[in-house]
């Protein structure tokens, strides 16, 4: 080969590559713009096979043309006048063409996410503020589980039967799915309370942030029960909706914290917050897991964790919310629901977060450019053999 068809070749190779990249991020620009410099990537490890490309273009190039012949002839006098013109000069264009097309392909395999658009939304719907126990007393054994919330357990040990924080998790993360314009936020207590989140219409985050809360996440040898109910209260000030409740949720006692809970309901007054108590249990004996035997069988306990319920019906007199009991978990989700159809509906305006998967938009290039080569091999720049 002359050095002059070589630079041809050279230069059709690296124009057809240069042209190629550009217009996929042309479509990509077009299509979300900026929005991609900014997306965040989910895996991106997968960037790593894009050192693959160049052995890619290579193969698909140069490497052709050592490519063992498939057909056995008994003179090649007749292919020294072949093809010469600009099917030639364009061999190259089909396996750059691939290799562009991968390297789209494995920027989606990354899984790019867009977090930075979001929607306004103007709807009726309630200000909440979920407030669980985490203290030592929610290990306790809560059995006859609705099979419709089994699959929203996330027990670290299946053979164990759910305790009593695994069915608060499930009966709040069912809550949440079933809510569409209701702001709702979690406080979390044991011996301190801490704000797990805000006031939100983002159900996925809160979701999310349930299903991995653990007995372990805090200090979990007291109640500071009305800690918890005060810093609801604060988180609600601001809320300009009719309709502000504080859901507790809890199966214990208050014994530690700095606020006491008639101060705390004042707070909810104050803020026109209703207070609602869910007692988990009734106070008489119940079985924990401690642990396995020696057949490594689960092996449990029994204890007895008091319970105030005056304390809890006194909150919600007071602040004109409403008592319940739940010694299962079908009345705990049933107590949910009555408190909702007790509150008056408002109108509010929010911003939520949405996540929207980019990899869809990254591949159209990759597809598009995949197709022009396999129809420019199927029709115009076959090679022989």
């Amino acid at each position: 080969m002359s050095s002059k068809t070589q630079w041809r070749r050279w230069l059709i190779l690296i124009g057809t590559l240069v042209g190629a990249v550009a217009i996929g991020f042309a479509l990509l620009w077009l299509m979300r713009g900026s929005e991609l410099w900014a997306a965040r990537w989910t895996y991106r490890w997968w960037l790593l096979l894009l050192a693959v490309l160049p052995f890619v273009l290579w193969r698909g190039t140069f490497g052709e043309d050592r490519r063992t012949p498939r057909l056995f002839v008994g003179t090649i006098a007749a292919l020294k006048t072949g093809p010469s013109g600009w099917r030639v000069n364009l061999r190259d264009v089909p396996g750059v063409l691939r290799a562009v097309a991968l390297g789209f392909f494995i920027v989606a395999l990354a899984r790019p996410i867009n977090t930075l658009r979001p929607e306004s939304l103007d709807d009726s719907g309630i200000d909440l503020m979920l407030v669980l126990d985490l203290s030592g007393s929610m290990q306790a054994i809560m059995e006859n589980v609705p099979p419709d919330l089994l699959p929203l357990m996330n027990r670290e040990l299946p053979e164990v039967p759910p305790n009593r924080l695994d069915s608060a998790k499930a009966v709040i993360r069912d809550f949440i799915s079933r809510r569409k314009t209701d702001r709702i936020g979690v406080i979390i207590f044991g011996k301190e309370a801490f704000v797990l989140s805000p006031p939100t219409l983002d159900y996925q985050l809160l979701d999310l942030l349930v299903s991995k809360m653990s007995l372990k996440v805090i200090d979990g040898a007291g109640t500071a029960i009305g800690d918890a109910v005060g810093t609801a209260a604060a988180r609600l000030r601001r809320s300009n909706a009719k309709s502000k409740a504080v859901i507790l949720l809890t199966d214990g006692d208050n014994n530690s914290g700095r606020i006491a809970p008639e101060y705390a309901a004042e707070l909810a007054n104050k803020v026109s917050a209703k207070i609602f108590t869910v007692q988990i249990g009734n106070g008489s004996k119940v079985s924990v897991f401690t642990g396995y035997d020696l057949f490594h069988h689960p092996a449990f306990a029994q204890a007895e964790y008091p319970v105030n319920p005056e304390l809890l019906e006194s909150l919600a007199k007071k602040t004109g919310g409403a008592s319940y009991v739940a010694t299962d978990v079908t009345a705990l989700q049933a107590s949910f629901h009555d408190v909702l159809d007790r509150l008056e509906k408002s109108k509010f305006e929010a911003s939520v977060a949405r996540y929207e998967e980019l990899f869809p938009v990254i591949l159209l290039p990759g597809v598009i450019l995949l197709t022009l080569e396999v129809l420019l091999r199927a029709f115009s720049l076959r090679r022989f053999p």
